[in-house]
């Protein structure tokens, strides 16, 4: 807990401590339902009008293994999940020996007595409370809670610990449970109560959350992937295909269930090649169609993603990043397939390729990918990554009167139609949906060969360079659109830190942070990868260092995969790389001593 804590009032002999936010890390295995504890906690703040964020890892075994969730809960802006916790709940002994060292010093480790044996040199650092989980979740629902309840109580202790909600919570379960037989829900709430109603020994005080700031609408709770699916249907998409794939597999799921519902449909192909050219086929139909997958499946789409750039047929493509390469750590984080999202395809396929940078920020670039592939016959590749698909945060509840809208093909007819018609000035051209009645009688073909302006096959160099061309253009046309990014603190100073996709929290904090202290430091967040907005050089020129920060290696060259792009395109030496490759998400503290080392070493080589 923050160190402005202050003492509110007494209740049950215990005083209780108003605090603006908390970390709480749950250490267990993903057998245990730890992700349901978290995600009970989160969605509880985000409708107590609170701010959270959460952080996840989970073994890639099938059989499971160690897994952790941290939610971080605050009454102001929450920018991280958080560097160290202020309260660690341990279920086993190698949870709790793997995870003590997250804690902050004077934090308090809840512990499960019933298998884990506290060290007692770390009892002169951290707080122990100890409470027998396993038995007395037993004891309150019977021989299930061995395995399916204990999670529950302990949430019913973290309730207690931190004075929470009780009737959302129970409406939270209920939630949760619904569908199944109704003593799966009933066991539940007995084994939340068990666990709430357990007088904690050893205990100082209790906790309660400040009230977060008054917002005039509702707050929505969701993770990354599920806030792409719903931008999807929000934006209008009705047809979607794919192959299961994690971390993505989540978003096709979900549409599988969703789209159903407003006459679309989600086809689970028998392998990535077929996914890819199936939704090209739908998008070609008139509406723009969406496929998915990870690092591995987008490799295997990228032959079909270059048929569609010839052909110039929009499409959505979302890239779920896990670490690489090959199978890699696929439940870990990384941002190591930018270089394959923007370049990945034999001969020059130029395509767009965008990155939210948080769950909210994941809904609204969504509907605007859609957006851009229609208006520019694109595809647009979604670049997210494991740790924005995963995480859960709250956000005010989109106006979706206004944003969601109908892409329904327009087949009114046309009196003549040239799908690549060359003498478009920014190159943008557009088919009608097959279907339309042409007034001339001059019907187009559609091809992955190069073609003419009426789409027939053509081995021509005039044609080939001309529609190379066109086909460069389109995108030369978006990058002029596009807004330059907000720089974060001050518009100039020593150092300025890029970043991208989820790296953009753990920075903002770190320069939040850093500026308290006096430094002059800013950061700059990028969404529009390729093609890159205007302006960037402007920015960077009122800055003395430029380093950009990345979850990939930092090459053979000392940079990442965003550096090395930013570098080729401005030719600016100060661009340099801050760089790692552990799969977890960046601390706020790893990014400003990284900087500080960087900084240090320059200034040791320049004598001073």
């Amino acid at each position: 807990m923050s160190d402005t804590a202050t003492t509110a009032t007494r209740s049950d002999a215990l005083r209780i401590s108003d605090v603006p936010e908390a970390v709480i890390r749950i250490a267990g295995n993903s057998q245990d339902g730890i992700q349901a504890i978290g995600g009970f906690l989160a969605r509880l703040a985000g409708r107590s009008e609170q701010e959270v964020m959460t952080f996840m890892t989970i073994p890639s075994t099938i059989s499971g293994g160690p897994s952790i969730f941290q939610v971080r809960i605050g009454s102001g802006e929450v920018l991280s999940s958080g560097d160290e916790a202020d309260v660690l709940l341990a279920f086993y002994q190698h949870s709790y020996n793997d995870h003590l060292h997250s804690l902050k010093k004077g934090g308090i480790v809840l512990f499960d007595s019933d298998h884990v044996e506290p060290n007692p040199e770390a009892a002169k650092s951290y707080h122990h409370i100890g409470v027998p989980i396993s038995s007395r979740t037993v004891e309150a629902i019977g021989g299930v809670g061995r395995e399916k309840g204990k999670n529950v109580f302990a949430l019913g202790l973290l309730a207690k610990m931190f004075h929470l909600n009780v009737p959302k919570l129970e409406q939270l379960i209920q939630e949760r449970f619904t569908g199944k037989d109704t003593s799966v829900a009933q066991n539940a709430v007995l084994a939340f109560h068990a666990g709430y109603s357990f007088q904690l020994e050893n205990v100082v005080e209790l906790f309660r959350f400040m009230e977060g700031q008054k917002r005039a609408g509702n707050q929505v709770v969701m993770n990354g992937n599920e806030a792409i699916a719903y931008g999807l249907i929000a934006a209008g998409v009705r047809f979607g295909a794919a192959y299961p794939i994690t971390p993505w597999s989540d978003i096709m799921e979900l549409l599988r269930r969703e789209l159903p519902k407003y006459g679309g449909c989600f086809i689970q192909c028998e392998d990535e090649i077929a996914s890819v050219s199936m939704a090209i086929g739908a998008s070609y139909a008139g509406r723009v169609a969406i496929t998915g997958s990870s690092g591995p499946g987008i490799a295997l789409k990228s032959e079909a993603i270059g048929w569609a750039v010839m052909a110039e047929v929009p499409l959505v493509v979302v890239d779920v990043q896990r670490g690489g390469p090959s199978t890699g750590m696929p439940t870990n984080v990384e941002q190591s397939d930018l270089n394959l999202a923007a370049f990945g395809g034999h001969g020059d396929s130029p395509r767009v390729v965008i990155a939210p940078a948080n769950v909210e920020d994941c809904f609204y670039t969504t509907i605007e990918a859609v957006n851009i592939a229609r208006k520019y016959s694109v595809p647009v590749i979604l670049l997210t990554d494991q740790a924005i698909a995963t995480r859960i945060e709250a956000f005010q509840e989109p106006n979706f009167k206004e944003i969601c809208q109908d892409i329904t093909p327009d087949l009114t007819p046309v009196a003549d139609h040239k799908p690549y018609d060359l003498a478009a000035p920014d190159g943008v051209t557009r088919h009608v949906a097959p279907g339309t009645r042409i007034g001339s009688g001059k019907y187009p073909v559609v091809t992955g060969l190069e073609h003419d302006e009426m789409g027939h096959p053509t081995g021509s160099p005039k044609l080939h360079m001309a529609m190379t061309a066109k086909r460069r253009r389109k995108l030369q046309a978006l990058a002029a659109e596009l807004p330059a990014p907000d720089v974060f603190g001050a518009p100039d100073g020593e150092v300025l830190l890029v970043g991208w996709g989820s790296t953009q929290g753990p920075i903002r904090e770190a320069v939040t942070r850093a500026r308290r202290e006096g430094q002059a430091i800013s950061s700059m967040n990028l969404t529009y990868i390729n093609p890159l907005p205007n302006g960037l050089e402007e920015v960077f020129s009122r800055f003395r260092r430029v380093f950009v920060v990345e979850m990939n290696d930092g090459g053979l060259y000392g940079y990442g995969q965003l550096a090395a792009i930013l570098r080729a395109r401005f030719c600016d030496a100060r661009i340099e790389g801050i760089n790692k490759t552990d799969g977890l998400t960046w601390k706020v503290r790893e990014v400003l001593d990284a900087v500080r080392e960087r900084v240090a070493s320059t200034a040791g080589k320049n004598g001073h």
